[in-house]
């Protein structure tokens, strides 16, 4: 009886404390929370961005808004920050024609991410990082990055730009069976992650049901058009996924998120960006 007591109490108190642990998505915070997450994070949020839009007929429509939000979540439980909310609007201009996708105009995502960031800070975060899990948004981020010197701020947005390393691109190559320059959207590397998070939102079966090939009907040497996309990918979807394998989506998820975890703790401990931003701000008062 006094072992079952012993145990039982040992049981209720681990309960308690698992209770007690700290969220870190911003909606699962309660008010009074507010003050010890900020603390804990070093004021640092983490801004995911996906984007909702077809992947295929096999994949769902939030494959970058599921990616990206597991890539924060599982990042936090090694190094806390606090996560903002699914946030899906970006640049997909070029999938409007596709059932599911939702886009807003562009001079909207601009004002929005701005006034996103804005009410961010006004929380009492003075770091941003911008995790972004859509292939068509990169372009728009860095001109909103450039944008932010327009005015002061009290605070600092970080996008976060990964480069892999030699031996996951070894470990990469070698669980990878579809060809690798036409693996760009929805084929097996974005459905082996999803394949590895969500297996039961995907629908492998409908793999071969669209065509992902490169269809190759426009070429314009040293010439960028917006209608490229559409051009070579009508169907929206670039790659193979029948050769999709969930070995493949624990490699790379596993390798983004250490990756990332290395940068936020980098941000965390920052403090020259904010710094040199304030210098910066002083030296473009002197000359009005």
């Amino acid at each position: 009886m006094k072992t079952f007591l012993i145990a039982l109490t040992a049981f209720l108190i681990s309960g308690n404390t698992y209770a007690q642990q700290l969220p870190a998505r911003w909606d699962e915070l309660t008010a009074d929370d507010f003050p010890a997450a900020l603390q804990k994070s070093s004021r640092t949020c983490i801004l995911p961005i996906g984007i909702l839009e077809k992947h295929g007929l096999h994949a769902p429509i939030g494959t970058d808004l599921i990616h990206v939000r597991e890539w924060a979540a599982h990042a936090v439980q090694q190094e806390y920050a606090v996560v903002f909310p699914d946030y899906f609007y970006g640049q997909i201009n070029e999938a409007r024609h596709q059932p599911g996708t939702f886009s807003l105009p562009n001079n909207l995502i601009l004002e929005l991410l701005e006034a996103t960031c804005d009410e961010i800070a006004r929380n009492g975060f003075d770091k941003i990082i911008i995790l972004n899990g859509h292939g068509g948004n990169p372009e728009f981020l860095e001109f909103f990055m450039q944008g932010l010197l327009n005015k002061r701020r009290n605070y600092a947005v970080y996008l976060y730009r990964p480069e892999n390393d030699s031996t996951f691109i070894k470990a990469y190559n070698k669980l990878h069976r579809s060809e690798l320059a036409t693996d760009l959207h929805g084929g097996e590397s974005e459905s082996s992650i999803i394949l590895h998070y969500r297996p039961d939102l995907m629908r492998i079966d409908r793999a071969t049901a669209d065509n992902g090939e490169n269809q190759h009907r426009s070429s314009l040497l040293d010439l960028y058009t917006p209608i490229w996309w559409y051009s070579s990918y009508p169907n929206h979807y670039a790659g193979d996924a029948s050769k999709t394998n969930a070995e493949l989506g624990k490699l790379i998820t596993d390798h983004e998120i250490a990756q990332f975890v290395k940068a936020l703790k980098a941000v965390k401990a920052d403090r020259k960006t904010i710094e040199l931003q304030q210098e910066f701000y002083g030296a473009v008062d002197k000359v009005k």
